[in-house]
C-alpha cells in the first residue's frame, strides 16, 4: 500500500462520525482535533479512513498492533477460536489456550526460576495485580515509583503515575504508600555530568534521602520502573543505574516490578526491554503489543513470589480465550521475524534521525531502542527549553501529509510503528517527518 490523501481532512464521512462521537462519547478521551483520523480499515502498517484516505501508521494504536493491522495469521487464530467458544471465565474454569499462553510467557521471561502468570484486560490491570501481589508476598505496604512515569489510570496504577497533572486533577486522594523519585534522564542532566553520574545521583537520593528521611527501607514492598519511560518521553536510563537499582532491591528484600506494557513484546528489538540492561525483574507487567490489538494484560512473576491463595485476586474476562489465541500467534510471529525486524529497522531509523537532528534547529535529542524512538523538540538547543506547541505543529503537518505519529512527555514525538514496517516504509515516514519539520521551522504553517 501507499499513502494517498484525496480529501480535505477530515473528509465528509469522517466529519459525520466525529460529530456523533462528540455528542455521545465521553469527552475525557485525549483526541487531537488537528489529527482527526476516523479509521475504516487497516492492513499492515497502513490504515484507510472512512473517506478513502490512506495513512502510514507510526503509532500502532499507541504501540499496540505489533504485527500490524489485521495480520492474516492473527485474524485466522481469532476466527478459529471464536468458532470454538468465546468465553468461559478462566477464574472458575480451565481452557487449553490460556495455560499454553502462560507456559509460553513463563519460558520467555528473563530468569531461570519458573514463572506464573495472571491474566487481565489491560496494562493498568496488570499493574494493579502487581501492586496487590507485592503487598501480599512481602507483607509490606510502601512503594517507590518515578517522576515522569505512567502506569495507568485506575486508582492504584494512577497512584504510581507521575506524568501529567491532568491525569490526577480532581481525583485525589490516591492509594497511600507511594513515594516518587527522579528518573535518570541524560538529556536533562546538569551540563558536564556523565551518564553514570546521573544514575548515581538518582540512586543516592533513594538511599540517602528517601530511605533515611521518608520511608524505612524495610517497609518498601516494590519499586515500579519502566525500563524505558513511555509517556514520560521515551527516556532510556543508564545501564549501570538499572543494575545498581536491582542490586539495592535484592539487598533489602524489595521486589523490582518492570512495567513493560509499552516497551515489551519485541518493540525494543528484544522481547523485553529489561533484556537490554541484563536484569531479571521479579515481576513483569505486559499488555499493548501482546495480542496484536485484542485486550489482554499479563502479570508475570517468579513462582516463589506468586504465592497467593485462591480468591486473592481474579478477573472475569482476563485471559479471554480469543485474546489468548491472538497472543500465541502474535508471539510466534514476533519470535520468527518481527523482533529482529524491529531491531534492524529501528537502528536504520535512528541513524537517519541523527542526521536530521544535526541539521535541525528544533530537535534537541533523538533516542531509542528498536522501534521505540523519541525525538525531543526544543525551542533552543542550548537552553533545551521544551517546545510542546512546536511538537504539536509537527505532528499536525505530518498528519496532513499522511503520516500518523503521536507525542509523549512534554515535547517529544514518538515513533512506535507496527514491528512489520519495511525500510521503504521507514524512508517514507522519515521524508514526511523531515518535510513537516522544515515547514514548522520556516514558519509556513497554515490552517492549524
Amino acid at each position: 500500500m501507499a499513502i494517498h490523501i484525496k480529501t480535505k481532512l477530515p473528509g465528509p464521512q469522517a466529519l459525520k462520525i466525529i460529530e456523533r462521537d462528540k455528542k455521545y462519547v465521553s469527552p475525557s478521551y485525549t483526541r487531537d482535533p488537528h489529527c482527526p483520523l476516523v479509521i475504516a480499515s487497516g492492513n499492515g502498517a497502513y490504515v484507510t479512513d472512512v473517506d478513502g484516505n490512506v495513512f502510514l501508521d507510526f503509532c500502532a494504536g499507541i504501540a499496540v498492533t505489533s504485527t500490524g493491522h489485521s495480520h492474516r495469521e492473527v485474524v485466522k487464530s481469532i476466527s478459529e477460536q471464536a468458532q470454538k467458544f468465546i468465553h468461559m471465565s478462566g477464574t472458575d474454569f480451565y481452557y487449553d489456550v490460556q495455560s499454553r499462553l502462560a507456559e509460553k510467557l513463563s519460558a520467555l521471561a528473563p530468569g531461570k526460576e519458573s514463572k506464573k502468570v495472571f491474566f487481565s484486560n489491560s496494562g493498568a490491570e496488570a499493574i494493579e495485580c502487581a501492586l496487590k501481589l507485592a503487598r501480599y508476598h512481602t507483607r509490606r505496604k510502601q512503594f517507590i515509583a518515578f517522576f515522569g512515569s505512567f502506569h495507568g489510570r485506575t486508582y492504584g496504577a494512577l497512584s504510581l503515575t507521575s506524568s501529567k497533572p491532568v491525569q490526577k486533577e480532581n481525583f485525589f486522594p490516591f492509594v497511600p504508600g507511594v513515594t516518587h523519585i527522579p528518573y535518570p534522564n541524560m538529556y536533562r542532566a546538569p551540563h558536564g555530568m556523565s551518564e553514570n553520574e546521573v544514575g548515581d545521583r538518582c540512586l543516592d537520593y533513594l538511599k540517602n534521602t528517601v530511605f533515611k528521611t521518608i520511608v524505612p527501607v524495610h517497609e518498601v514492598a516494590a519499586v515500579f520502573m519502566e525500563p524505558i519511560q513511555g509517556e514520560g518521553g521515551y527516556v532510556i536510563p543508564p545501564k549501570k543505574f538499572v543494575k545498581d537499582l536491582i542490586a539495592l532491591c535484592r539487598e533489602n528484600g524489595i521486589l523490582l516490578v518492570a512495567d513493560e506494557v509499552q516497551s515489551g513484546m519485541g518493540r525494543t528489538g528484544k522481547m523485553f526491554a529489561s533484556e537490554h540492561f541484563g536484569v531479571e525483574p521479579d515481576i513483569i507487567c505486559l499488555a499493548k503489543g501482546i495480542a496484536s490489538g485484542l485486550p489482554l494484560g499479563a502479570t508475570i512473576a517468579s513462582e516463589s513470589i506468586m504465592d497467593w491463595k485462591p480468591g486473592s485476586h481474579a478477573s472475569t474476562f482476563g485471559g479471554n480465550p480469543i485474546s489468548c489465541a491472538a497472543a500465541l500467534t502474535t508471539i510466534d510471529l514476533l519470535e520468527k521475524k518481527y523482533v529482529k525486524n524491529a531491531a534492524e529497522i529501528g537502528k536504520y531509523i535512528l541513524t537517519k534521525l541523527k542526521k536530521i537532528e544535526n541539521k535541525s534547529s528544533f530537535i534537541g535529542n533523538v533516542r531509542g531502542l528498536g522501534l521505540m524512538i523519541g525525538i525531543e523538540i526544543v525551542k533552543d538547543k542550548k537552553t533545551k527549553e521544551p517546545a510542546p506547541l512546536l511538537k504539536a505543529h509537527i505532528v499536525t503537518q505530518a498528519f496532513k501529509r499522511g503520516l500518523i505519529i503521536l507525542g509523549c512527555g512534554v515535547s517529544t514525538i514518538r515513533f512506535c510503528p507496527p514491528l512489520v514496517i519495511t525500510k521503504k516504509d521507514a524512508d517514507t515516514a522519515l521524508s514526511i517527518f523531515e518535510e513537516s519539520l522544515a515547514t514548522v521551522e520556516k514558519g509556513t504553517l497554515s490552517s492549524i
